[in-house]
């Protein structure tokens, strides 16, 4: 058996190493020439460093990440509406971790190398097709090349090339006209040098900042993620990955200066700064055909809101290499994989259009007209708070009780041999 992973990404990698620690062959098939470092911070929850700690990442990952101790929530005149710990802080066994997505896939992508060879992965590979055979599929790349394997995996990102092939008549994301403009900055330690801060709401702008890396300068600086969103009255859905223009955005925050931290000099003191559109994809009723499925952003794209698009890649990988370890059948593996993450997957795609965690900030801009409160509790009660929370974690998978109890995705069935 050979697995095809098409795409080098988050979820292609981990699924990777999955199927190395199940002793199934794969390989990756990037379509970048060459992997440069990309992107800005993420964040991985408990319930994928739970993944990622039974593939023994945890260490190397701690090294250059920071773990987050809090998420806090604010109006946009730096009123405190909630605060709740994270990760081990609270009560979790594993940690949640903020880290440069550069940093995470450099790890993934080394590990893979060292523990699969250099030759388990291989850039330049565009998928342009793919024919399933009785007992094969066949994967043409941009230039001819054709390779077999024993399945395909889409793990290629929302403008997947393998989904299109499934799905020819879907047209493009879903756009509701929400911008969001992305950066780094180094910046001194803000509240607990390990928080995350969740400020303001989309019509008047929301504004999230977090450190993705420690000490990085003798002054103590910490390289510090942010995102600032916007509800645009622009109805087209801009270019993707835009070199943002700070004069599209930075009015709505120009006067966000709290007691914690000066949030107008951080935006302009960014390093750099990225416009992305918030787009996601309507559910899929189905992702597997045959010998063909999809994973991660090819599968369930949805909204960045929740920190869960990576966490979600990485639960696919290791359900898909648990579904391939436990069945004879490839066919029956790729089913068995659907059935375990399709409707979970789907139901927090919509969950993150309609009651992500920053609902709470929703709540609270309505009941107060966009104004200063005297008692947060005069708008809502901390019960209330509390319950939209953990409300959010049940539909993701991170519970705490419920992930303490949950099975490794990638445990063995009967011996099949």
């Amino acid at each position: 058996m050979e697995i095809l992973i098409i795409g080098g990404g988050i979820g292609g990698l981990t699924l990777a190493l999955s199927l190395h620690q199940a002793g199934i062959g794969c390989r990756v098939f990037e379509a970048a020439p060459e992997i440069k470092p990309l992107g800005v911070g993420i964040n991985l929850l408990p319930h994928g460093m739970r993944e990622l700690t039974e593939l023994g990442l945890a260490e190397r990952l701690a090294r250059v990440a920071v773990e987050t101790q809090e998420l806090r929530f604010y109006n946009r005149f730096g009123q405190l509406i909630y605060r709740e710990p994270r990760g081990r802080f609270a009560g979790y066994d594993w940690p949640q971790l903020s880290i440069h997505r550069a940093d995470l896939h450099e790890v993934l992508l080394q590990s893979v190398l060292e523990r699969s060879g250099k030759d388990a992965f291989l850039t330049g590979h565009r998928c342009v097709s793919f024919e399933e055979k009785q007992d094969h599929v066949n994967v043409t790349f941009e230039g001819g090349e054709t390779v077999q394997g024993s399945c395909v995996i889409g793990c290629d990102g929302i403008h997947s090339a393998v989904r299109k092939r499934l799905f020819p008549g879907e047209g493009p994301p879903a756009y509701q006209g929400i911008d969001m403009w992305r950066g780094v900055t180094r910046a001194r330690p803000f509240l607990s040098g390990a928080s995350m801060a969740v400020a303001g709401w989309l019509e008047v702008g929301k504004l999230v900042v977090y450190p993705i890396r420690d000490a990085i300068d003798a002054e103590g600086r910490q390289l510090v993620n942010w995102v600032a969103e916007i509800q645009s009255p622009r109805k087209v859905m801009q270019d993707w990955s835009l070199g943002g223009r700070l004069e599209d955005f930075y009015p709505a925050f120009s006067s966000w200066r709290f007691d914690w931290l000066d949030c107008a000099a951080l935006i302009r003191q960014a390093d750099m700064i990225l416009e992305y559109p918030m787009v996601d994809r309507d559910p899929l009723p189905w992702w597997t055909r045959g010998r063909v499925t999809l994973l991660g952003d090819a599968a369930h794209p949805m909204y960045p809101r929740g920190s869960n698009g990576a966490g979600q890649a990485i639960l696919d990988a290791r359900a898909l290499a648990g579904a391939l370890l436990r069945n004879r059948s490839v066919e029956t593996a790729l089913k068995e994989y659907e059935t375990i993450r399709l409707q979970a997957a789907n139901d927090l795609v919509l969950m993150n259009r309609s009651n992500p965690p920053d609902a709470i900030l929703r709540e609270v801009w309505q009941r107060s007209g966009d104004r200063p409160f005297a008692r947060i509790e005069d708008l809502i009660s901390g019960a209330e708070l509390a319950a939209l929370s953990e409300g959010y974690k049940r539909v993701a998978g991170f519970e705490r009780d419920a992930l303490a109890r949950r099975e490794s995705l990638v445990r063995p069935g009967e011996d099949l041999t």
